[in-house]
């Protein structure tokens, strides 16, 4: 599915004009996310519009890419701090403010390999994900000196069609992981289609490429196959797979809801003179809930949900608070701001390869249970309408948006 053009202002304003972006968030200023190919919001440039990159998937088995990009009111969002480039600053949060949002090093990671699982090709991945990282002094990372690999659902070089959707996507996900873990390997995987028999053997591919880490942006509605898929596409005992949660707000999608991965949720991410320097709530995007077909794993302890339930662990995803990407397949070129879960998954993706390799026959999904005091606890704020409950609500302790928390350094990601 291919987007809707449209014409991006890129904005440079200071650090001060983020509270705006919160203030018009909590106000419900911030325009609903629209499918592909929606009309877009033709609301004043100060009031924050959000497009999907990827239309909501209807069909059994299909999947959407989980990235939510700004297209209006840009100029509210604050620039990313300590780029190479001052002069030519992105909006959105870059490498340095989401590392020390995140208390995650500077350094460490050398010889993890991260895998991206996305579907369809972006032709311009490799190029735009040095732009990124030159802007921000990150080391390069090519195919040349071996840091970057391109291969299609099968491991060969035969690359599906191109599409500006997922493209973006693409583009979100390499540059969360190099700007969380700028010395590992990324491995990206483009499946043949966004079905999930596709995307499943892209993650299938991806381990046995020797991807020790897998991050995947995407989900779709839950169906009666889900424990099939399970036991064929995800159960890989010794990595970290991680699933975006949803952009939709309460409700379940799936891979998330699969027992064996990570299943990230969203918050709000904003600084503020606390010892930490930063403060979350949830995002009312994220998705969260109890699944209705996959069964409760041993380390999840809540009590209202009988199966499994979404989220795990999260990490920044409003749009309003959102992250710096650079990306060039399609009409709008250049540096842009994205939000959704998609680029929380690929971050606790990252952090999962600082934190070093998983233990053999390990399901790294239970670690940041038994670390819960090495995680920000996320309280506050809403995904939806579950009778006040800590399914859609920040709660103290476990909720289902945020779940556990968000890193606060490693040790949540090591076991």
């Amino acid at each position: 599915m291919q987007q809707t053009p449209h014409t991006r202002t890129n904005t440079r304003h200071t650090w001060p004009a983020l509270a705006a972006a919160a203030s018009l968030a909590a106000a419900g200023l911030v325009g609903l996310a629209q499918p592909a190919g929606a009309a877009q919001d033709t609301a004043p440039v100060h009031r924050l519009t959000t497009a999907r990159s990827c239309a909501v998937a209807t069909a059994p088995d299909a999947m959407a890419c989980k990235a939510l990009r700004v297209t209006s009111g840009s100029d509210t969002l604050a620039p990313s701090a300590r780029s190479a480039h001052p002069a030519a600053i992105p909006s959105g949060y870059g490498p340095s403010e989401l590392r020390a949002a995140y208390a995650l090093p500077d350094t460490g990671g050398e010889g993890a390999t991260v895998a991206i699982v996305d579907a369809y090709d972006n032709p311009n991945a490799e190029a735009d994900l040095a732009t990124y990282r030159a802007e921000y002094g990150l080391p390069a990372c090519t195919t040349d000196n071996g840091c970057f690999r391109k291969v299609d659902q099968r491991g060969g070089s035969t690359v599906p069609v191109p599409n500006t959707g997922w493209a973006e996507e693409i583009s979100l996900d390499l540059d969360m992981v190099s700007a969380i873990c700028p010395a590992c390997h990324i491995l990206l995987v483009e499946a043949d289609t966004s079905f999930l028999t596709d995307l499943g053997e892209a993650v299938n591919t991806a381990v046995a490429l020797g991807a020790r880490y897998v991050s995947n942006s995407y989900g779709g509605a839950e169906s009666g196959a889900d424990t099939t898929y399970d036991s064929d596409y995800f159960d890989h005992p010794g990595v970290a797979i991680t699933a975006s949660s949803g952009d939709g707000g309460y409700g379940v999608l799936y891979p998330a809801a699969s027992p064996y991965v990570t299943a990230v949720g969203g918050s709000s991410l904003r600084p503020d003179d606390s010892a930490r320097g930063w403060t979350e709530t949830v995002w009312g995007g994220a998705g969260s809930g109890c699944s209705a077909y996959d069964p409760k794993p041993a380390w999840q302890q809540d009590t209202e949900c009988a199966g499994r339930t979404v989220a795990d662990v999260s990490a920044v995803s409003d749009p309003a608070t959102g992250v710096a990407v650079y990306d060039t397949y399609g009409t709008d070129i250049g540096w842009e701001v994205f939000g959704g879960t998609s680029a929380a998954a690929p971050l606790i993706a990252s952090a999962y390869a600082l934190a070093g390799v998983p233990s053999e026959g390990s399901y790294p999904a239970s670690f940041p249970y038994a670390h819960g005091d090495a995680l920000n606890d996320v309280q506050g704020g809403t995904n939806g309408e579950c009778a006040g409950s800590y399914l859609c609500t920040g709660a103290v302790g476990y909720d289902g948006p945020s779940g556990v928390g968000t890193p606060n350094g490693l040790a949540a990601f090591t076991g």
